[in-house]
């Protein structure tokens, strides 16, 4: 690669650490014909439109139409935006992603249609053509899925009216984003080297990582100085959505916001209250490591600004790709010889995108087609955390490759509850494979705390976020009033709760929710910490059973949505209706707490 200051062009990139997009469409002239395929299906569904309940027919022409459409679809723009990702500075591409872009909403408004007709079907009716239908039949898992929203979807007039609400609906999340990527502007603080800088987002968390203390306390105090200006408006903004969420629920005929949100995965509330409950059962652990923490760092108080800093000297762990790659191949070997066989085809076969070039889209992503293996985007740099996003990156991958490779389209998507299993198994891995091969006590520490603040950001934190939402949405279902005020006072006292009696809980740190974005996307947060505990649980099978674990894993890569994701998680092994998985997961972290605690002597 070139080695000097300046990013090389596309063109300079070395072909084989370029993705092989070709494998999508040989040409752009191959992509125009698809684009154009895809215009006369969304052209044709939309004649389909008042028949579907007309016959079993009707309705499997239909369906098989969209499945058709949707794919074609698929494939039109993951080509069209990935050839943007490349250089982003491409006009053509540019283009081409609009184009895309424009046919997919033109599509999905062709078969808008579809659901609405669907559950207009007598239920008994839609069970007899089933039945009867051996077309239809292969429908079952997705119409079964429609007509279980039947309750809570109400008439047409009705559903109307509530879609003509929804862009009132999202106006506080837009607000809140308005304001808090545009408007707020934070002040100059000193840096390490005695210099004036401007206060970003995408600063604090590198002030927050500076060994310099006065640094990261005055980084700390000027962001919340700033947020704690606009208290009351985002308080407004954060209960508008809050009070958004309950309408819906309300109005859709759940029994809460937080019913209504689980009700999409056929989650139960009891793996949300679950969770907390065993997390709040284990936050001894949590406060253990935050003593560890106070002790390593030698204050005589731990405030907030110090949860952030490395706790272990740094240590050079300089790793190639080349190396990261190899490295990635023995930690998963584990899982098998055909896991083996995709991923080294995944290395090796114009899967991936490895490094920077001018123009290139920014961060990590597994993307693809249903009808093509998938591809990663990386922007590689040679270290520790790169080597984990590679490997993250591939488990989605391989989650998808063998998904499509053993579902029919209709059920080849997996569900977002599930999304980041497989990714976080496999980091998992990586982290059980360094430690196992490492002998230097340092590289060990460094290791073992990347690993700790993983389990403090991922579990411990999304589920005090969890617990945030959950509070507020009861209290507004009660009637209680939200305020700046009171949302402060339930901030400070979780923040207590979870970080224990040596952390000082700032003043400041109660005014957090107001930056937290996912807030406005109600009851998603947990989905990180069950993935997580999910993940540490299965990867723990995988290398104490062996090949039983890793067959009944590579049945949940292969399920994608054919079955609900609570139940593909217990067949491979994790029943997250029990606490018992977040438990083995806080065993790991105790596990992890006490070796770092002996080997810095503490």
């Amino acid at each position: 690669m070139n080695k000097s200051k300046t990013l090389p062009k596309r063109s300079e990139v070395p072909a084989e650490h370029k993705w092989r997009l070709e494998d999508i469409y040989p040409t752009d002239a191959a992509w125009e014909e698809d684009l154009q395929k895809a215009k006369k299906l969304a052209e044709e569904i939309a004649t389909k439109k008042g028949t579907l309940g007309q016959s079993s027919k009707h309705l499997h022409e239909a369906l098989t139409l969209q499945d058709e459409l949707l794919q074609t679809l698929d494939q039109v723009y993951v080509y069209a935006r990935m050839r943007r990702d490349e250089d982003n500075a491409n006009s053509k591409y540019q283009g081409l992603t609009d184009r895309a872009t424009a046919l997919s909403t033109q599509a999905y408004g062709a078969i808008s249609y579809i659901q609405p007709e669907i559950l207009a079907i007598p239920t008994d009716t839609l069970k007899q053509w089933i039945q009867q239908d051996e077309g239809l039949a292969h429908y079952r898992i997705m119409l079964d899925e429609i007509t279980r929203f039947k309750p809570h979807t109400l008439s047409a007039e009705e559903e109307a009216l509530l879609a003509n609400m929804s862009e009132v609906a999202s106006a506080p999340s837009k607000i809140f984003g308005m304001l808090n990527n545009a408007d707020l502007k934070f002040p100059m603080i000193t840096d390490e080297n005695g210099e004036e800088v401007e206060l970003t987002k995408g600063r604090y968390t590198h002030f927050m990582e500076s060994k310099d203390r006065r640094v990261r306390k005055e980084a700390f105090e000027a962001l919340y100085s700033t947020y704690g200006k606009f208290r009351n408006t985002i308080a407004a903004s954060l209960t508008s959505s809050v009070k958004a969420d309950v309408f819906y629920a309300r109005t859709r005929k759940y029994p809460s916001a937080l019913y209504s949100a689980l009700f999409a995965d056929n989650v139960d509330i009891s793996v949300y209250d679950n969770l907390i409950a065993t997390i709040r059962e284990h936050l001894p652990l949590m406060h253990r490591y935050i003593s560890l923490r106070k002790k390593a760092l030698g204050v005589d108080e731990l405030h907030m600004y110090d949860l952030y800093v490395p706790i272990v000297p740094e240590v050079d762990m300089k790793i190639p790709y080349d190396q990261a790659v190899q490295t990635i191949k023995e930690a998963l070997h584990p899982l098998g010889e055909d896991y083996g066989k995709v991923l080294e085809e995944g290395f090796t076969g114009g899967w991936i995108d490895v490094h920077e070039n001018e123009g290139k889209t920014s961060g990590a992503y597994s993307w693809g087609a249903y009808t093509t293996h998938p591809f990663v985007l990386m922007n590689y740099q040679d270290n520790v955390n790169n080597m984990f996003t590679l490997a993250h990156e591939m488990g989605h991958a391989l989650h998808s490759y063998y998904s499509n490779k053993n579902q029919p389209y209709t059920y080849a998507d997996y569900k977002i509850f599930v999304a980041e299993v497989a990714s976080t198994v496999n980091e998992a891995l990586l982290m059980n494979h360094l430690l196992e091969t490492t002998n230097d006590k340092h590289q060990r520490m460094y290791l073992i705390n990347y690993y700790l603040e993983q389990f403090r950001g991922t579990v411990f934190r999304q589920t005090m976020f969890a617990e945030f939402e959950k509070i507020v949405h009861a209290k507004e279902e009660a009637g209680e009033p939200l305020t700046a005020d009171s949302l402060n006072e339930i901030y400070r006292e979780l923040n207590v709760a979870y970080h224990g009696p040596e952390m000082v809980i700032d003043k400041e740190i109660e005014l957090e929710w107001e930056r937290i974005p996912h807030f406005y996307r109600h009851f998603y947060v947990y989905k990180y910490a069950t993935g997580f505990s999910a993940a540490t649980s299965l990867s723990k099978q995988i290398l104490e059973e062996g090949q039983p674990a890793v067959e009944r894993y590579l049945q949940f890569l292969k399920g994608g949505s054919s079955d609900f994701p609570l139940n593909l998680l217990k067949n491979a092994g994790v029943d997250m209706t029990s606490p018992e998985p977040i438990r083995e997961a806080l065993a790991v972290f105790k596990a992890l707490i006490e070796e770092l605690e002996q080997l810095m002597g503490q």
